[in-house]
Formats: structure tokens, C-alpha cells, sequence
């Protein structure tokens, strides 16, 4: 069910596909009445005279705001040939469901339909979310059956793991984390869920009350912490997988860790770059509410306490190269903050403030994080706000004037990358640029590198934009306060909106990558006992181009021989990121 309908004119205006002479591409559900308002508009050459686009009320059909398109700007190594313009419409914030019109050598086009409303994206979407997450619960009774007696890889020991989210409409495993062997590149699963349904629960609870959303956002956050009791060892460190080796026998799974190509291991035990820092982070965290699950509010700091004392002694041990890195310095500052936060105690105080050091002195001159403890420039096809976002949340806390103006200087020159690096090429959809290192040398691109660590990993990043989108509000909050646009400056807004704009349907291929929502969505994907593709999830969305090894050109495949996943999967720490930007936009609101 599509949850914005078609518009109809009286007129009648030609289909606007990404091949058509004249394209507007727009944002397909909607967008806040306080934040910016930007569509784009393509031709085939440049304009020769001044061109006018209209906002029309798709109930009235009047035309209620007209402005001028401004450019041109291009992206010929993703379209040559399109002329791109602007259509700023920020200055309109009137409620109500609307369309751009541009009328170019007497043909007119007209875009999907958006509504314009306060927090309309959280208005209008966080129930569809907390919908998917409900839907991706491992709870069949064929997987409720097996993870009750789940046995570990190489041993016929068994512990009860179930519940728990599958990690994707085509894969119905349960990961705190993946990609460990690759060190560098390791994205937060079932931990950063459950620590976002707690963050926006907190954050928002008068609208979620107003939305009928607060109940069921809670009860969701509950049963995740539950699972992360559950995946909670005896000996104090969390089980990272739980690996259905795509196997349709339930039996068929085992605790494992993983390495390239679905190769299982018995490297299971997760570091704090792992899910480990994020899941004591979300324990901490619930343990703080009122009401609890399965497991008792006291059950669940004790859970985060025990994990994190024994990450303090093993964690290089997990560490797949035995060596801490950025990964670990932002998670385990996430978990410190939360137990701090808490509990008031020193230790934990302490283990933030080091956390918190560690990624000032991680900052480079030229305004990226450093990976490693060389040169590795950090970037994340997941988390790449993660850095600015666990520092924002210290900051939550820390009361020190010397630590805090140092927590917020790197915070600052973090986004004033962010920005730069966006901003200082042609870019009219505004897409997230990043710094990393190919064949030796620091590259810039808009997509990930797909000759990276993992030897074979690469997908879309729409949780990367998510959480760039994230910890530009609320990041940005603190560096460069202002009293619109959400709370910051004019260029964080609108880079926040473009993150969730591309998300949504204004990008290349104008599919709005949010399942249900919009004109177009990725193709419905199958997976095992019955689960798959649902309303609400985000999909992995779009790449560099195929073969490119350093990400560079642009790709959107619904079919490829299997390997589609990369584009049209939905994936759980996409929707998680989502839902943490139109928190972001939402709360500031309401402050």
C-alpha cells in the first residue's frame, strides 16, 4: 500500500521518468514546514532565459508559491549531458499536499506529490518503522524453536538466543555486528537498533504519545534489550552472530563469527567495535526507564556493567588484528557515556574521558578522522556520523569546560569537512561526499571504495547518509546554533535535508528507497519462514559503478544475478539511522 497517492491535475501534465527531456526530482513523502524545501530540476541544456517553478496545492490545484530556478550545475560522471537547476521552496511553509511544476518549451511536468507539515518525515513515517522492526522479529515458530537450544560452531553446547531482529529482508540472521575481519569497516546491527528506539523514545516522547507511537516504540526497544540479554555469555562478552548459512532448516544455525565470503569461525565473541561498546550503550541506557521486558531494569545495567568490565581486559583480544581503532574508540565512548550517565560513577567517567580524547587526537589537520595510527582516513558505509554523534552524547554529560571546548572543536571541524568535502565539487543532489584511501593516496568520491578491507563488500550507503544527516543536527547544534532550520546553520539544514531527500526519491533513479512510501520502491524481496521486504524498511539504495574499484560513477540494479542485495535489499541499521535524522529534525522543534 503506497501511502501518498497520485496526483491529478485538471491539466495534463507529461510523466517525469529519469529519461524524460525535463525530470523533477523531489523528495516523494514529505518535508518539515521549519526545515529546507529543495527539489531539482534536469534538462537536456541550459536554459536561455530565467524559468519559473510553482508550488501547486494538489487539492485546489492553485498555484501557492512560484520561484525562480537557480544554476545551472552538472554531474557528468553520473549523467552527462543533464543541466541540473534548483527549486527552493524553503521560504513556504504552509500545511498541506503540494507538487513543483516547471514549465519548459511548452511542456510542463509536474513531480510526485509531498506534504509539507511540522516533522511530517517523523509524522509520517516512524510507525511504518516501528511496523518494519515488529515484522523483522525472529519469533516463527521454527526460529523460536531452534535459537532456544542455538548451538555454538564446533560445539554441541547450546545456550537460548532466541528473539532478536533478522538483519535483512533477505537474510535472517542476527548480527551484532559483521565485517570484523576487516577491522576498519564494521557497521553497528541489533546494538544500534535498540539504542536508537531508546534515543527517540527519550527525545520525543510528547509527539510519539500524540502519534499513538510511544507504546509500541518502547515495547520494541524492550524486546531488542531482551535479545541483547539473552546474547549476553556466561563468561560476560556478547555472541556477534547468529548465521542461518542461508539455509532453510532452522537447525541449521550456529553462533559463529565471520570472515570474507560467509566463512564461519569460532571468533564470536564480540570487541567493543564489534556491537559490543553499542549493545552495553543500549543496556545502559533502557536500564534507566521505568519499565522493562523479559529482563529487570537492574538485570539490564548489571548486563552492561559486566560487559564492559571485561571488554576493558579482552577487547584487543577480539579485535580481529589485535589492535584498537577509531571503531572502537566511538563505541566504547558510547557505552562509557551511557554507564556514566547511569550510574555518576568515576570509572566510568574516566573510560569517556580517554574515549573522548582519543578521537580529538584521531581529527586531521585536513578535518577527517583517522582511522588507524597512521593515515587511513575514516569513512563507514554505515556509521560515518557515529564519531560525531557518541561525542555530542558525551557532551550530554561532561560538565568539564577544558574537555568540553576540546570535544566540541573536533565536533565542529568534523562538520566543517563534512561540508567541504560535499561542497567543493558540482553536486546538485547534494549527496554526502567522503575522503579515503585507494591504491596509496587519499581519494574523495561520493560513494564507498569497493576495493576495500573486506575483499568483496560493498552496497548502498543509506545509512551512512542517516547518520551523517544525524550528526549534523545534532552535532551541529552545539557548534553552529541558530534559531531556524532546525536549530543550526542554513548549510547543515539543507546537508541534512539532502540526506534524507536522496533517501526518499530525490536522486538519479527517483525511487524512494523507503518500502511503501512514494512512487517507486526496489522490487519485494523473499527470505526464509516467511520473511522479507516490509513497509517502513530502508533499502540498501544507490552504489558507485559496478567494476569501479574506488567507487566512483553510479549504479542501481533491481536485477543482477543474485547480487541485486546490494541495491534493493532493506537492511536494520538503515531504517535505524533514518529514524535517529527525523528524530534529530523533530526534537529541535520541540525544545
Amino acid at each position: 500500500m503506497k501511502f501518498i497517492t497520485v496526483l491529478v491535475f485538471s491539466l495534463l501534465f507529461f510523466s517525469a521518468t529519469c529519461f524524460a527531456q525535463t525530470t523533477i526530482y523531489a523528495n516523494q513523502i514529505g518535508f518539515d514546514s521549519r526545515g529546507p524545501k529543495i527539489a531539482l530540476v534536469s534538462f537536456d541544456h541550459p536554459l536561455r532565459r530565467k524559468t519559473v517553478f510553482n508550488l501547486v496545492n494538489t487539492s485546489s490545484h492553485q498555484t501557492v508559491f512560484t520561484g525562480v530556478l537557480s544554476g545551472p550545475e552538472t554531474i557528468d560522471e553520473w549523467t552527462p549531458g543533464k543541466i541540473y537547476y534548483r527549486a527552493d521552496f524553503s521560504a513556504f511553509n504552509k500545511d498541506g499536499k503540494y507538487a513543483i511544476t516547471v514549465t519548459s518549451e511548452e511542456q510542463t511536468v509536474a513531480s510526485y506529490p509531498f506534504i509539507i507539515e511540522e516533522d511530517a518525515l517523523a509524522k509520517l513515517t516512524i510507525k511504518s518503522i516501528i511496523h518494519y522492526y515488529h515484522k523483522q522479529r525472529a519469533n516463527t515458530p521454527e526460529e523460536l524453536a531452534a535459537d532456544a537450544h542455538m548451538k555454538m560452531i564446533g560445539s554441541d553446547k547450546t545456550v537460548d538466543i532466541h528473539g532478536g531482529w533478522c538483519d535483512a529482508s533477505g537474510d535472517v540472521s542476527k548480527y551484532f555486528s559483521h565485517l570484523a575481519y576487516a577491522n576498519f569497516m564494521s557497521p553497528q546491527q541489533t546494538p544500534l537498533v535498540v539504542w536508537s528506539m531508546v534515543n527517540t523514545s527519550e527525545a520525543i516522547p510528547s509527539l510519539l504519545k500524540k502519534w499513538n507511537a510511544k507504546d509500541s516504540l518502547d515495547n520494541e526497544a524492550l524486546y531488542g534489550a531482551d535479545y541483547m540479554m539473552r546474547a549476553l555469555s556466561a563468561d560476560d562478552y556478547f555472541y556477534m552472530i547468529v548465521f542461518s548459512y542461508f539455509n532453510k532448516d532452522p537447525n541449521a544455525r550456529r553462533i559463529v563469527g565471520l570472515h570474507a565470503n560467509s566463512v564461519t569461525t569460532d571468533e564470536y565473541q564480540c570487541a567493543f567495535r564489534e556491537g559490543g561498546g553499542m549493545g552495553i550503550a543500549a543496556l545502559a541506557r533502557i536500564s534507566q526507564w521505568k519499565k522493562h521486558g523479559e529482563y529487570t531494569s537492574k538485570q539490564y545495567l548489571d548486563g552492561a556493567k559486566r560487559a564492559f568490565a571485561h571488554l576493558l581486559k579482552y577487547n584487543t583480544k577480539y579485535d580481529d588484528d589485535g589492535k584498537e581503532n577509531i571503531i572502537d574508540d566511538y563505541c566504547a565512548l558510547m557505552a562509557a557515556t551511557e554507564l556514566w550517565i547511569a550510574t555518576d560513577s568515576s570509572l566510568y567517567r574516566d573510560e569517556a574521558r580517554k574515549r573522548a580524547q582519543n578521537l580529538n587526537k584521531r581529527m586531521s589537520a585536513d578535518g577527517y578522522f583517522i582511522s588507524n595510527d597512521t593515515n587511513r582516513p575514516y569513512w563507514h558505509a554505515s556509521d560515518a556520523g557515529l564519531p560525531v554523534i557518541a561525542l555530542t552524547r558525551y557532551l550530554d554529560k561532561e560538565k568539564d569546560e577544558a574537555l568540553r571546548t576540546q570535544a566540541l572543536a573536533t565536533i565542529k571541524k568534523s562538520l566543517d569537512y563534512n561540508l567541504a568535502v560535499t561542497n567543493n565539487v558540482s553536486n546538485p543532489f547534494g549527496y554526502a561526499r567522503q575522503s579515503f584511501l585507494y591504491q596509496g593516496k587519499v581519494k574523495d568520491g561520493f560513494f564507498i571504495p569497493h576495493d576495500n578491507e573486506t575483499g568483496w563488500w560493498w552496497q548502498g550507503e543509506d545509512a551512512r547518509l542517516g547518520s551523517l544527516a544525524t550528526a549534523a543536527l545534532v552535532g551541529g547544534r552545539l557548534v553552529y546554533t541558530q534559531k531556524n532550520n532546525w536549530g543550526v546553520s542554513d548549510s547543515l539544514a539543507t546537508y541534512a535535508s539532502q540526506q534524507t531527500s536522496w533517501i526518499l526519491g530525490c536522486n538519479p533513479y527517483s525511487i524512494c528507497l523507503m518500502y511503501g512510501f512514494g512512487k517507486t520502491n526496489v522490487p519485494y524481496m523473499h527470505s526464509n519462514f516467511g520473511h522479507g521486504s516490509e513497509v517502513g524498511g530502508v533499502s540498501n539504495g544507490i552504489t558507485g559503478k559496478e567494476g569501479n574499484g574506488d567507487g566512483s560513477g553510479i549504479d542501481f540494479k533491481t536485477e543482477d544475478a543474485g547480487n541485486e542485495w546490494r541495491w534493493t535489499e532493506e537492511w536494520i541499521p538503515h531504517a535505524a539511522w533514518f529514524l535517529q535524522a527525523i528524530t534529530a529534525m523533530a526534537q529541535q522543534a520541540k525544545n
